[in-house]
């Protein structure tokens, strides 16, 4: 699983119940990798390469 929302803001997707749950029980076994700086999609998105109009 990825995500690109800090844990703390679980609950502006899902009800609080449910994030306290995630945020409690998916970090136990889970190997987390903090990223910096601006993904290689968004990079692509922003300069118009890489994006397929939709017909």
């Amino acid at each position: 699983m990825t995500l690109n929302l800090h844990p703390s803001g679980f609950d502006s997707v899902m009800p609080e119940t449910l994030a306290t749950a995630g945020v409690d029980r998916l970090p136990h076994h889970a190997h987390m990798v903090l990223t910096k700086g601006a993904g290689p999609r968004l990079a692509q998105a922003t300069t118009g390469r890489g994006v397929v109009p939709l017909a």
